[in-house]
């Protein structure tokens, strides 16, 4: 099975990462054109613990610019983190160039 160019970057990213850092968790953001979300997730279970997004019904109510909505992702997704005790994580960027959002 041949990979694509976009799953080795993002396989070789993700590879580096968990070389680094074994005792945090992955905090993975994913953004389209319109929306952006966030999830923080434990890689030795394979689950989801915390997760944001701007489909969110709260954060659709307030219609801003793509910058302030990836704001109040950040601000939501940080506050669920806190409730479940998370603090230290390690930002997996994916494909994406992170320059401002």
């Amino acid at each position: 099975m041949r990979l694509t160019t976009i799953e080795r970057k993002k396989l070789r990213i993700r590879k580096k990462l968990k070389k680094v850092s074994t005792d945090r968790y992955r905090l993975s953001v994913s953004r389209s054109s319109k929306n952006i979300s966030a999830q923080i997730i434990d890689d030795v279970k394979n689950i989801t613990l915390v997760s944001a997004s701007s489909i969110d019904k709260e954060v659709r109510i307030n219609k801003k610019n793509k910058s302030e909505l990836s704001t109040i992702v950040a601000e939501m997704l940080a506050k669920k983190a806190n409730e479940k005790n998370i603090k230290k994580v390690y930002f997996d960027r994916g494909i994406f160039k992170y320059h401002g959002r």
